[in-house]
């Protein structure tokens, strides 16, 4: 298999966060999948989803919010394949919102990368499903009325297989769970990675993440349901990050009689 030459001029604003997330991943695929020939990158529309353009493996760009469809449908057509799916919040929490609920109640055996800035950075800075409550932006002038929506608290919800946040100002941190999600083996991973918008988000800034992202302790149990949710409903001035909960639950495709005689492009 031909792997996808990289682009190598990515269109982001200097000093989007979304460079930090490219580079720790490309450090991360060389220690852990320096060959990539069962690795496939799904994306759909937005600034997140330009990022398999930028890194040398199989690559398929699909439709806003439409990355996980797509994902299930290579995943359960050749579940051999190790399927990464990188999305913004408005690509996979708007957008994309309905099938990321569908997909964590079957626990596809997906990995999911959503690079978190709370604001729509491709069209031009409207509010985001996660942008804070009196976000002002040039389409909401009075503030956002919306509470912000959590994906943590439903994953966690919906029994998904892994949960992690991170910040992508924090490489060492982002790497680790990266890291943690390659090695994910049975059903769906999530990665909320706060990741500053320097253009069109002047709240949510790296010291404004700074200042209140804090790792979780090290004796925390991620297969603590009940914990796990507080932390998930946790805010305000401090943003927990790391492993935030785990399930022993299977995969769906574990459960697929019909791919026991193996992947269904060999049947």
């Amino acid at each position: 298999m031909k792997l996808a030459k990289a682009d190598k001029h990515p269109a982001w604003c200097p000093g989007c966060g979304n460079y930090p997330i490219l580079e720790t991943l490309k450090e991360v695929l060389d220690e852990k999948r320096p060959e990539r020939d069962n690795l496939v990158l799904v994306s759909g529309i937005g600034q997140a989803a330009k990022l398999p353009h930028y890194v040398k493996a199989n690559v398929f760009n699909g439709l806003h919010g439409r990355a996980l469809p797509a994902a299930t449908g290579i995943k359960l057509a050749n579940h051999e394949l190790e399927v990464l799916i990188t999305s913004g919040d408005g690509d996979m929490y708007g957008e994309g919102g309905n099938h990321f609920i569908h997909a964590m109640r079957r626990n596809i055996g997906v990995k999911v990368l959503v690079h978190n800035n709370q604001v729509y950075g491709l069209t031009k800075g409207q509010a985001s499903p996660t942008s804070d409550w009196d976000f002002v932006t040039g389409i909401q002038i009075h503030g956002v009325k919306t509470l912000p929506f959590n994906p943590l608290a439903l994953a966690i919800i919906e029994d998904c297989s892994f949960v992690a946040r991170s910040f992508a100002g924090d490489k060492e941190h982002l790497k680790q769970m990266m890291a943690a999600v390659l090695d994910h083996k049975d059903g769906f991973a999530l990665l909320d990675i706060f990741q500053p918008c320097v253009t069109f988000n002047h709240v949510n800034t790296y010291k404004w993440y700074r200042d209140r992202v804090k790792p979780l302790p090290k004796n925390y149990d991620p297969f603590d349901r009940e914990a796990a949710l507080k932390v998930a409903l946790s805010g305000g001035e401090e943003l927990p990050i790391g492993i935030i909960y785990r399930s022993k639950r299977k995969s769906y495709e574990s459960h697929a009689k019909v791919l026991n005689k193996g992947p269904l492009v060999n049947q």
